[in-house]
């Protein structure tokens, strides 16, 4: 529970309701409260953490002056809503931040009525506060809606899709402009440094706040806004904005620009959010914040401060001794700085994720060929396709939940046509704390339905590496997709070996029933196979599938088992199933995997237990469908 002595302000708020009992003079000191819990707290759970501190000033000032959740508020991504959940209703479990049944690490519609729109990957904010405003609008219903949205986020096409929507919609004959606040947050920062031009062009924004004033008092004196009078003092008013601002883009795009102001000037902020709740029509509000804003070793490491792990808020994260085992992430990081000195014509793409793909030695190393193209995954893709056309070998690098998001691209731009591009697929299957917005379910399953695609999901290091080699050989497009975080811990050797395209191996030999692993589960298939005294195979290839290997363990055995890190729906075990239909024969078949359920947040050990993916739960599956192989005699031994 919070301590009323260190927090004689913040200890009063259970929900804005109570925050706008205070009077404006106390803002400033609850701030100041709101980020020292948030470090506490965030020091103890670990999460995201210098998003938030960043916008402190913003949530508090946001829910004091508006009616939430009457008034509907949308944060753009997610990061940064630690503060809000803290003053929703949520300051007592915030250290449960994404713990099993714990605070989702996002805002979520069903945890709480303040998060008015559930959210996990970037700029969405626009067009769904957008949508709320349209549906509001058309029952006469005068409440307010702010979207709040990050410069990284602005990179994104679908943010400017809504801006041009948005905007354009008062020059409809006969239709009013939506009544939507758009909060620009610019912090130059999203996970990593903004890239891009518009990052430059926000650089050199500047406001003025008498340019507000004039075009707010010629709006009553020039009345119709379709007339000619105001068609000219609008074209006039943009060519003068020039002289104060730099860029009349978002003026252009239909929205009244102000700012940028600064986002932690709690006066200042206050003042100008109170002015534009009362303006009609598309507005934007640029403020200017720090990242990490009040935690000194926040401010100064902006990329390593975005999560935490628990750390001690004196000394802040402090690397623990001892050697660690690589990641999956760091396999694939050596792998393209290794494969890049051996390749010439090897890219490397990232949609501004630098640091969680493992790109940041091969930027430095390999910087004419390293290429953010910030938030933009459907410009990654074809980026890419169109670099292939010129005889380059790109790589996109790139999480399996954000390849979702360009996957017309992959089908339309990288598939029909063929074309050499390796999708080097991070976070496949369960990742865990993050959610459900984050999680890599269903990769194995959009991939495998589509034609030309070569389809690698290895089950270790070694593996990793060696499929990545063959993935960038193969003469089309390829994915490789690996899991979150560390594998069994075997050794990688240096070289850039391939492997036989659709060809997988039996790791041990059995009887009865037959394990076919898919990747990550099969460490736990080989326990349970030598407990069990069954065949267990690692099929490494989801598409071309081994088709010889398949059909000999379903003429050697009573029946097979195939296990994913995936949906059932669709994926590897359903290849199996296909092949075995198109060949006539009927072997059962035990499908292991994931639910036809979004998973909430928890730990990967504990969302693949709830799955039955891990060994107490396959070993429990494969006896309830042969209870005999409980008292078989066992015979196990490796291939």
């Amino acid at each position: 529970m919070i301590d009323p002595q260190r927090y004689p302000r913040l200890s009063r708020i259970q929900v804005p309701a109570d925050l706008r009992a205070f009077p404006a003079g106390e803002l400033p000191a609850i701030a100041d409260e709101l980020r020292a819990y948030l470090i506490e707290q965030v020091a103890q759970s670990g999460g995201h953490f210098g998003a938030g501190l960043g916008v402190i000033e913003l949530t508090v000032a946001l829910h004091w002056l508006y009616d939430t959740p009457v008034d509907r508020l949308v944060w753009d991504v997610g990061h940064q809503t630690y503060p809000h959940k803290i003053l929703t209703g949520r300051r007592d479990r915030i250290h449960t931040v994404k713990q099993k049944d714990g605070v989702a690490p996002f805002p979520k519609r069903e945890e709480s009525e303040y998060d008015t729109f559930g959210v996990g990957h970037s700029s969405t904010s626009i067009s769904a506060a957008l949508g709320m405003a349209l549906a509001l609008q058309a029952t006469g219903d005068d409440r307010k809606v702010v979207a709040v949205i990050g410069d990284g986020a602005m990179t994104a096409g679908m943010a400017f899709e809504a801006l041009a929507h948005g905007g354009g919609l008062g020059e409809e004959p006969g239709r009013q402009e939506p009544d939507l606040l758009v909060i620009l947050n610019d912090n130059q920062m999203s996970i990593s440094e903004n890239v891009g031009g518009v990052t430059r062009m926000l650089g050199r924004l500047s406001g003025s706040s008498t340019l507000n004033a004039i075009r707010e008092g010629g709006k009553k004196l020039l009345g119709d806004k379709h007339g000619a009078p105001a068609r000219f003092v609008k074209r006039w008013e943009e060519q003068w904005k020039g002289m104060f601002v730099p860029s009349t883009m978002f003026e252009e795009l239909g929205f009244h620009y102000t700012g940028p102001i600064d986002g932690h000037d709690m006066d200042a902020l206050v003042s100008t959010l109170r002015t534009l709740k009362g303006l009609k029509g598309p507005q934007l509000l640029h403020i200017i914040t720090t990242k990490g804003k009040g935690y000194e070793l926040a401010e100064g490491d902006q990329i390593g401060y975005h999560a935490v792990s628990p750390f001690d808020p004196v000394r802040g994260m402090v690397s623990k001794p001892g050697a660690k085992k690589p990641t999956y992430t760091d396999v694939f990081g050596d792998w393209l700085c290794d494969m890049a000195a051996a390749e010439p014509r090897l890219m490397g793409i990232t949609p501004a994720m630098r640091e969680g793909s493992g790109l940041v030695r091969f930027s430095r190393e390999f910087p004419e060929r390293y290429f953010d193209v910030a938030i933009a995954e459907q410009h990654a893709v074809t980026l890419a396709a169109g670099m292939a056309c010129e005889g380059a070998k790109p790589v996109v690098a790139i999480y399996s939940t954000f390849l979702q998001r360009a996957y017309d691209q992959l089908v339309h731009d990288v598939a029909i046509q063929d074309l050499d591009v390796l999708f080097a697929i991070d976070r496949g299957g369960v990742v865990g704390p993050d959610g459900a917005t984050h999680a890599g379910n269903l990769d194995l399953s959009y991939l495998r339905c589509v034609p030309n695609m070569v389809v690698m999901a290895p089950a270790d290091e070694p593996e990793c590496r060696k499929l990545l080699s063959t993935g960038l050989r193969h003469a089309g497009p390829a994915a490789v997709r690996y899991p979150r975080g560390t594998g069994p811990g075997l050794p990688v050797e240096p070289g850039l070996d391939t492997l036989p395209i659709g060809k997988g191996e039996v790791r041990a030999r059995g009887e009865g029933v037959a394990l076919l692993a898919f990747g990550a589960p099969l460490a736990a298939a080989e326990q349970v196979a030598a407990e069990l005294g069954l065949t267990v195979a690692n099929m490494r290839f989801v598409k071309p599938l081994d088709r010889d290997l398949v059909l000999e363990l379903a003429a050697s055995h009573d029946g097979l088992v195939t296990l994913e890190d995936n949906v059932i729906a669709g994926g590897a075990g359903s290849g199996v199933a296909e092949l075995l239909a198109a060949e006539g024969l009927c072997v059962p078949v035990l499908h292991l995997g994931l639910p036809d359920a979004f998973q909430h947040h928890g730990s990967r050990e504990q969302l693949l237990a709830e799955a039955g993916l891990d060994v107490d739960g396959i070993r429990a599956a494969v006896l309830a469908r042969w209870p005999a192989l409980a008292s078989a005699p066992k015979r196990n031994a490796a291939s």
